[in-house]
């Protein structure tokens, strides 16, 4: 039977991509916005400024800072990175997020298994590039090829796990084919999943399985509990396969952003480290907004990989701080494999 010998979780924002002085690109938009979720409430920036002032994020935020912070969250990627590469993968399953890339407003499903043969990537055409929100286009590189790049899927796989979720209560859409859409801002496979062929699988991709969550926008998207079910799902489907394939399975996206909120991002890695389910589970919707929604595919990642036998540990996290009102993204990266770290 096909073997899950590595759990992998990693965030993916443009943080991770851009320089220290480019994560400034954003702060326009931040202080521009007159809602941003942060613990169960929505404020504008200067609300949020005012409500964390005793913190003294401004003093996280320096360019010394964030230069230190980025040289942290560059050595997380590459130590996982090296996990990948030690773990001799052959087939990767990966819960991601899509943010108006591959789905429209005129069909958004809650869950989607990609089942094609082939996923494809391209950079921005210019007209793309001009139509990207602030500080987006900058971090291209860290999850677009230079030129237009065919990857392998891994539709056997893919066509297995669609029918143990439906067997198990899903119903999941399907799509065999990353299209195209005209006068769109971006091409090609999402940035959740790029990032994980470019930076962790360093552009050597093995066949993949592509799995969409809408955690963004409502109002279809699947709770905490429903999520990690589904990653239930997707454990029992690969444990069923009859295959010597030896699988990893990432959950891509997170953590808090784009306000951080450093007891969250705590409280979601321990429930991960002591398996437990329900804490991940029990956490309302209300938290799971913005950025911080992309934290389902974590837990959907953790309900497939609670029942291995895989064991290790927090790499790193980093809170990367971009204003004294505390917006930014916070990075972070757990390995299990069949040893510690």
């Amino acid at each position: 039977m096909a073997e899950i010998v590595l759990g992998a979780w990693t965030t993916h924002g443009p943080t991770l991509s851009t320089t220290p002085e480019e994560w400034l690109l954003r702060l326009p938009a931040d202080k521009a916005k007159k809602d941003h979720p942060f613990r169960g409430s929505t404020y504008d920036f200067p609300a949020l400024v005012e409500l964390r002032k005793d913190e003294n994020l401004g003093a996280k935020a320096t360019l010394e800072e964030r230069t230190a912070r980025s040289i942290k969250c560059r050595a997380g990627i590459d130590r996982l990175a090296d996990i990948f590469e030690e773990a001799r993968v052959d087939v990767a399953v990966i819960f991601g997020n899509d943010q108006h890339e591959i789905f429209m407003d005129d069909l958004i499903p809650g869950l989607t298994v990609f089942n094609g043969p082939t996923i494809w990537n391209a950079p921005a055409t210019e007209e793309q590039a001009a139509k990207s929100p602030p500080g987006i286009h900058a971090s291209e590189w860290g999850h677009k090829p230079p030129q237009y790049t065919e990857y392998p899927g891994h539709p056997e796989l893919a066509n297995r796990i669609i029918r143990q979720a439906v067997a198990d209560g899903f119903d999941v859409a399907k799509s065999s084919k990353i299209p195209e859409h005209e006068g769109n801002w971006h091409s090609g496979i999402g940035h959740a999943f790029g990032f994980i062929y470019r930076q962790i699988m360093r552009d050597k991709p093995v066949a993949n399985v592509p799995l969409f969550a809408n955690t963004f926008f409502p109002p279809n998207q699947p709770t905490a509990r429903r999520c990690f079910a589904f990653g239930q799902a997707v454990g029992r489907a690969i444990k069923a396969w009859d295959s010597d394939a030896r699988v990893a399975v990432f959950g891509s996206g997170g953590m808090s952003h784009f306000v951080i909120d450093e007891a969250f991002d705590a409280k979601i890695i321990a429930a991960i480290q002591a398996h437990d389910a329900e804490t991940l589970c029990s956490i309302g919707e209300e938290h799971f907004q913005a950025g911080t929604s992309e934290l389902k595919n974590w837990i959907a990642a953790a309900g497939c990989l609670f029942e291995t036998d895989l064991s290790g540990d927090l790499i790193d996290y980093v809170p990367c701080y971009r204003s004294e009102a505390g917006t930014g993204t916070a990075n972070g990266w757990l390995a299990w494999n069949k040893k510690a770290i």
